[in-house]
């Protein structure tokens, strides 16, 4: 299953969903994982999203774009995300889980794999079985 981080770096998850310029994605099975690519939104902060925010609709286009370039994620790891971009990612079957800023990739992708290889939640169990 594929995994995203929101980087500002490539090495810790330090960004809000909205803001994220850029995701680190991950292929994670029960043996491993493996980097994929640096998906870029924009450089540095996505500003496109920041300025639209109380425009209505445009900003809820430009979210679903981000949502839509995710979509191949199951997992995405976030220090915040508002209740709107939460539902949206979990409609899509992505799940969005807050983990507090500046925790490292590694360390993330290393609790998850001792997750995954113990005894996984039932929604977790479905990702990585999908």
């Amino acid at each position: 299953m594929r995994v995203g981080f929101a980087t500002t770096d490539g090495k810790h998850v330090d960004e809000h969903f909205g803001r994220a310029g850029m995701f680190a994605i991950y292929e994670v099975t029960r043996d491993g994982y493996t980097f994929v690519e640096l998906r870029k939104f924009a450089e540095g902060r996505d500003r496109a999203i920041e300025e639209t925010r109380d425009m209505g609709e445009i900003h809820e286009d430009r979210v679903e774009r981000k949502v839509d370039r995710l979509s191949d994620c199951k997992i995405i790891y976030i220090t915040e995300i508002g209740g709107p971009s939460a539902a949206r990612l979990a409609r899509r079957g992505i799940m969005p889980i807050k983990v507090k800023k500046g925790v490292s990739i590694e360390d993330s992708l290393k609790n998850l794999l001792e997750t995954l290889r113990s005894l996984p939640p039932p929604w977790l169990k479905k990702a990585l079985d999908d």
